[in-house]
């Protein structure tokens, strides 16, 4: 999938916190940074692993 900075993604798994499945995507490398968008938390995943939890990319506009 085509993703970049600021995107919005949706993952397989609820967040805990609203029950949010949304993401923004804040940094791009070898590890990539999420932002939830129920509750403001950041995660840092590495790209193969972010790549498997990945359900759509929904594009920023």
């Amino acid at each position: 999938m085509d993703y970049t900075l600021n995107d919005i993604v949706e993952l397989k798994k609820e967040h805990p916190c609203y029950k949010s499945k949304q993401w923004r995507i804040t940094r791009l490398g070898a590890d990539i940074r999420l932002k939830c968008l129920g509750c403001g938390s950041s995660v840092l995943l590495p790209r193969s692993q972010f790549n498997k939890k990945l359900k759509k990319v929904i594009k920023e506009e």
